[in-house]
């Protein structure tokens, strides 16, 4: 009796569990869980932040930016925005100046040489041009190696060889700025008194500058266009060397979006005064007869002064009680 029992009780059971088998709802595709229906995606962050940036436990809290958006803009300048400007730029002046050599030719000494010289630089002056031209000219080629190296360089020397050049000139880059930039600071303190704009200077401007035609128009020891590169050497250098220590020592004073800025400045500056700087080495050498004396051995040629810096010449004659009109050696 006991047996029969429990095989009812069992019985029972049984069909209780296959009841609730058979009434439980049958799992619906609308109720299975998609794991990244709810995730945030990653332009919407951009959109929402402008960046995505996570939490750190390092001091430096800046690590945290996984993703900046202005960084893609950044690099669409410096592919190739930057290429366009600073192939624009140089190549276009070189091409300018070799039509002006092929018009107009040497601009010559009309009266010819008077066999009698008279000091323009002195040694001292001498020396600081020189030093910051020789820094300028390793830090404009190592620089544009930086921009134009790789689609240009690389493909003619290899990898091998480009990697060798390119770390060298990233060492030259980096400590020639300090000498560069003591030039430009002992330029600007050495002939800020005679670059001064003044009306002198647009009666030069207006007469050519004796690079058109033959005419002389007068000027003191810098005319308008010595005095205009002045203004590009102490301007622009002083722009690419504070945005270059900018660079040089990241994040120091500025986070990601004040290096780009620096990097946009440093680059677009640097290639127009290598521009400029390849018209101020036309001029001084051989664009214009006798120009290269005054920063090689420090004296023109008095009729050179008489031509291009006709009241210097006064000014010095009257100083120095040397005669106005020198004779030849001939003479």
């Amino acid at each position: 009796m006991a047996s029969f029992g429990r095989f009812i009780r069992l019985g029972v059971g049984a069909w209780a569990l296959l009841l609730l088998v058979i009434v439980a709802p049958a799992p619906s595709s609308a109720q299975q869980v998609n794991p990244t229906a709810s995730s945030v995606k990653e332009q919407q962050l951009l959109q929402e932040l402008n960046r995505i940036q996570g939490r750190v436990s390092i001091p430096d809290q800046r690590s945290g930016v996984l993703e900046q958006p202005q960084g893609r803009e950044w690099r669409d300048f410096r592919n190739v925005t930057l290429r366009w400007i600073g192939g624009v730029a140089i190549i276009g002046m070189l091409a300018v100046l070799v039509i002006f050599y092929l018009t107009r030719g040497m601009v010559r000494l009309e009266s010819g040489r008077s066999g009698r010289t008279i000091v323009r630089f002195n040694m001292f002056e001498r020396f600081v041009h020189w030093m910051t031209a020789t820094c300028f000219i390793i830090l404009g080629i190592s620089g544009l190696n930086i921009t134009f190296g790789r689609p240009l360089l690389l493909p003619l020397i290899g990898f091998e060889a480009f990697s060798e050049w390119s770390q060298w000139a990233k060492y030259a880059h980096n400590y020639l700025s300090f000498p560069f930039t003591i030039g430009v600071v002992l330029i600007f303190l050495m002939w800020l008194g005679g670059n001064i704009p003044s009306k002198l200077d647009v009666e030069w401007i207006k007469r050519g500058g004796g690079l058109i035609g033959h005419d002389h128009p007068p000027a003191r020891r810098f005319n308008a266009g010595q005095k205009g590169i002045y203004w590009i050497v102490v301007i622009g250098g002083g722009l690419v060397a504070a945005t270059g220590y900018l660079l040089m020592f990241p994040f120091y004073t500025t986070g990601i979006e004040g290096m780009q800025m620096a990097q946009i400045v440093h680059s677009i500056v640097s290639v127009l005064f290598v521009a400029a700087m390849l018209a101020h080495i036309y001029i001084g050498t051989i664009g214009m007869e006798g120009a290269f004396e005054a920063m090689g051995s420090g004296e023109v040629d008095v009729n050179w002064a008489r031509e291009h810096h006709s009241l210097w010449l006064d000014e010095e004659t009257a100083r120095t009680g040397q005669p106005r009109h020198a004779a030849s050696a001939a003479e």
